[in-house]
């Protein structure tokens, strides 16, 4: 991947929230939890995975970036889900957590060099997994999750 390529993914990463909360823009607050599609998640449950897994994944990127082939673990995310009881919590505090963990993480993300990029450990599901495995992965998930979202609102209207 070349850094120009990298610089586009990092800026659509950063952009990540403010698609979020433009899906949320007239999402009524008492269909949050609505189930819209039998077996898919709600707005809110994706607001709380949103929030989890950005901060599973700015530990696994500062792992890579600070120890010697480190072991990414994955994770059940319908178990995270359900046991940290996502229906049942308001999403403010989950979106604000998202938003300033990937703030965080994108100030990181402007300042890796060349030999940062190349960084490998080791994905416990996927294999070898590097920084930029990691941006090419987390680039698009919270615009994914948005575009659930908007399909979501627009079900619940």
């Amino acid at each position: 991947m070349t850094a120009k390529e990298r610089d586009a993914l990092i800026d659509r990463y950063a952009e990540g929230p403010e698609e979020v909360r433009k899906s949320l823009e007239g999402f009524p607050p008492d269909r949050l939890t609505t189930r819209a599609f039998p077996g898919k998640w709600t707005a809110a449950e994706i607001v709380h995975h949103l929030s989890d897994s950005e901060t599973v994944s700015a530990i696994r990127l500062r792992r890579l970036l600070a120890e010697e082939h480190p072991v990414i673990y994955g994770y059940d995310q319908d178990e995270y889900a359900r046991l940290l009881r996502y229906q049942e919590r308001p999403i403010e505090p989950s979106f604000e957590n998202f938003r300033a963990v990937r703030a965080s993480t994108t100030q990181l993300l402007r300042l890796m060099s060349e030999t940062d990029w190349l960084r490998q450990g080791w994905h416990s599901e996927s294999g070898a997994y590097t920084a930029e495995t990691w941006l090419q992965i987390y680039a698009v998930h919270a615009h994914n999750h948005a575009a659930q979202i908007c399909r979501l609102r627009d079900a619940v209207k």
